[in-house]
């Protein structure tokens, strides 16, 4: 980061010290208040703290022999992937059982990873096309829209990959699908942050500490002058232009008052916190620290109240990265079609548990931070990880590897391993939505009833 020696070991040491527990019902203030008056009954545990959802996306599925544990019940034993889970496994869910068949191949043919990606968190068959563009709202813009307005952000969007394509992706598939598991509209993906640093800002504001809560109030003022200024002008040239330009300044005029709102929401809520650390640079070379980065981001972005709603895609699906910090030289997805060589499945194993590992880490560090009622914010929280493929060798889409870490503030029952027997992906989404009060919402994609014994 930004300092005379520069450390993304001491940003993320930083991270764990210097947050002065704003989850606290005493740092949270007139910002609570504000939320709480607005619609109490939604995303809140019954005690009043925030309710968080996250949705973690891993590539490329995982080898079920190593998955799964061995038996089914309430004293979950780990299975050899997810053994780094140990210390928190009294607090997570394995989910067995869990289908998308919006992803299954059909009349498209080929596309698994593109299908993968984009119908992993909406539950919606999308259109195989390079330029027409159609999926679904994701289950994360679902909730934001009803929730976002309770926080300075209705959600985040992240990713640990900078590297993107728009052309060539998956058979003939648009990039959009390949690279994108959050959906604004059918035809509007939301765009990922990919960059620690933006992130960052976008929370806190710029400069050093001590500086940037003066530099936000500073940008607020000049964005409120000139959305003044641009309100003024285009509702002079509306007098003057056809009807159909009207549509297009109208479309124009949504953003703006969008950005309006936005700016208006952040004052409303408060000032966000200065966390007292120094800003970080930008994109580890390393991928190990990069994941790790955004971890830490998206828990101090819940454990500021900042937004309630996060995305992370640890990589897009059919992503054929080298793990050479692991020893392995070979792509992810090449390893993944191993036609039953052991050498080859051994080393997705190995893959698979390092990313079981970075969850562990995650969760463990939600568990560690008091929320406002003295549960962790682990506890007031639903943090769920899995693949949009199963089994990568074979381009599965049934019994996707799922965890569901947190109980929802004591809502949901933890410890455990249970199989749904082939029930839609899309029926535990709904669980949630109704878990943070969203009990209107009676369907989502596929869905086929809200999912039980959870």
């Amino acid at each position: 980061m930004q300092s005379p020696q520069p450390s993304r070991r001491n940003f993320l040491r930083g991270l764990g010290v210097s947050i002065a527990l704003p989850g606290l019902a005493s740092q949270l203030g007139s910002r609570a208040s504000a939320a709480a008056a607005m619609q109490p009954q939604l995303a809140c545990t019954a005690s009043g703290a925030p309710l968080r959802t996250a949705f973690l996306f891993f590539p490329n599925g995982a080898i079920p022999r190593a998955w799964w544990p061995q038996s089914t019940g309430g004293d979950l034993q780990l299975s050899p992937t997810l053994a780094s889970l140990e210390s928190v496994r009294d607090k997570l869910q394995v989910l067995k059982g869990l289908d998308n068949v919006s992803a299954n191949p059909g009349a498209d043919g080929g596309g698994d990873h593109a299908r993968g990606n984009s119908t992993f968190l909406t539950s919606v068959r999308i259109n195989k096309s390079s330029t027409i563009i159609r999926a679904g709202v994701s289950i994360d813009q679902v909730i934001a829209n009803r929730i976002g307005h309770l926080t300075r952000f209705p959600s985040l969007e992240l990713a640990s990959d900078p590297r993107r394509q728009t052309t060539g992706c998956d058979s003939g598939y648009s990039c959009a699908y390949q690279y994108n598991i959050s959906w604004k509209s059918e035809s509007t993906p939301m765009a990922t942050e990919h960059n620690p640093r933006m992130v960052f800002e976008r929370l806190f504001g710029v400069g050093g500490p001590g500086e940037r809560l003066k530099n936000l109030q500073r940008r607020r003022y000049e964005q409120r002058s000139i959305l003044d200024y641009v309100l003024e002008d285009a509702r002079s040239m509306r007098r003057r232009v056809s009807s159909e330009d009207h549509r297009k300044l109208d479309e124009y005029l949504s953003g703006i008052r969008a950005l309006e709102t936005q700016i208006e929401r952040s004052e409303r809520l408060g000032d966000p916190e200065d966390p007292g650390i120094e800003t970080p640079s930008g994109v580890p070379q390393s991928h190990e620290e990069y994941v790790e980065v955004m971890f830490e981001l998206m828990t101090l972005a819940f454990q500021t109240d900042s937004t309630r709603v996060a995305s992370l895609m640890l990589g897009h699906d059919g992503d054929n990265r080298s793990y050479d910090f692991l020893g392995i030289s070979e792509g992810h997805h090449d390893l993944t079609h191993h036609q039953d060589k052991e050498e080859r499945i051994q080393k997705v194993e190995q893959i698979d548990r390092w990313y079981a590992e970075q969850f562990a880490k995650f969760i463990s560090r939600l568990d560690s931070v008091q929320d406002s009622d003295g549960r962790s914010v682990l506890d007031n929280s639903m943090i769920l990880i899995g693949s949009g493929n199963a089994d990568g060798n074979k381009h599965t889409h049934t019994d996707l590897p799922i965890l569901l870490a947190g109980s929802a503030g004591g809502a949901l029952r933890t410890g455990r391993f249970v199989d749904h027997q082939h029930v839609p992906l899309a029926n535990l989404y709904l669980r949630m939505a109704h878990t943070l009060g969203l009990e209107d919402v009676s369907e989502f994609g596929d869905s086929t009833g809200v999912l039980g014994n959870v």
